[in-house]
C-alpha cells in the first residue's frame, strides 16, 4: 500500500466525490437490523423500476407490489416518490467514493487510477442497478420536485486532479492541460456510456469504453 504522505493522487480522495445529499423530506432513519434491510430492500426495487421505466412511470405502488409491502409500509421509510428518487441519487454518488478508496489501496499511479476508475465505472454502468438508476434520473431530473447534484463536476475535478499528479509525475505527454483532458475523458466516458444504453442497454459498455478509453489514453501517456 502507498504512503499517502507521499502519494500525489491521495490529495483527490478527500474531496473528489464529497457526500451528496440532498435537501429532502425523508423518513427516520432505520435502527434495528430488519428495518434497515427492509428500508435497503426498497431502495433496490425502486433502483430497479426507475432504471427499467424511469421517474414518470414509476409509482410508490408499483415500488410496495415488487417488494409485496403497503403504500404505507414504503411511506414510513420514504415519505414521497421524490424521497426514494433522491435516495437512489445518493446511493448512485456513493458508489464512486467507494470505488477509488478500493483503488488507491492498489497503489497505482496516478494515471492508471484515472484509467482504473473509469474501466471499473463502466462495470459499475453495466452491473449496477443502482449506478443506471441514478444516471437514469439525473437525465430526467426536470421532472423531479427535488434539487438533484450537478453531474459530471466531481468527476471532472477527480480527473483533473490525477492527471495533475501525473503530469508532476512526467506521465503525462507534453503539452497536455490536465482540466481540459479531464473535461474530454468525462465527455468521452459519459457519451459513451450513453451510446450504449441507448443502442444496446450498456451490454457492450466495457467493450466500448476499451476501444474509446484506448485512444484517449493512448493519446495522454508521455
Amino acid at each position: 500500500m502507498v504512503n499517502e504522505a507521499n502519494d500525489p493522487a491521495a490529495c483527490t480522495s478527500a474531496t473528489a466525490f464529497p457526500a451528496r445529499t440532498i435537501d429532502c423530506a425523508r423518513g427516520p432513519a432505520p435502527k434495528q437490523d430488519r428495518s434497515i434491510r427492509t428500508k435497503a430492500l426498497v431502495l433496490r426495487a425502486a433502483a430497479e423500476l426507475f432504471a427499467a421505466r424511469g421517474f414518470r412511470h414509476t409509482s410508490v405502488k408499483d415500488v410496495a407490489d415488487r417488494v409485496e409491502m403497503t403504500k404505507g409500509a414504503v411511506y414510513f421509510h420514504y415519505p414521497s416518490k421524490e424521497s426514494l428518487a433522491v435516495a437512489v441519487v445518493e446511493h448512485h454518488y456513493a458508489r464512486w467514493p467507494e470505488l477509488l478508496e478500493e483503488i488507491r489501496e492498489e497503489g497505482l499511479s496516478p494515471l492508471d487510477t484515472a484509467a482504473e476508475m473509469l474501466n471499473r465505472a463502466a462495470v459499475a454502468f453495466r452491473d449496477d442497478v443502482v449506478v443506471q438508476a441514478g444516471a437514469r434520473l439525473q437525465l430526467e431530473r426536470p421532472e423531479i420536485d427535488a434539487t438533484l447534484p450537478t453531474p459530471y463536476v466531481d468527476w471532472t475535478e477527480l480527473l483533473t486532479g490525477l492527471l495533475t499528479a501525473a503530469r508532476d509525475e512526467g506521465r503525462l505527454r507534453e503539452g497536455v492541460e490536465p482540466a481540459a483532458a479531464a473535461r474530454s475523458l468525462v465527455a468521452g466516458f459519459f457519451g459513451m456510456q450513453h451510446i450504449s444504453d441507448v443502442l444496446e442497454h450498456r451490454a457492450d459498455i466495457v467493450e466500448r469504453w476499451r476501444e474509446v478509453g484506448g485512444l484517449m489514453f493512448f493519446a495522454l501517456r508521455a
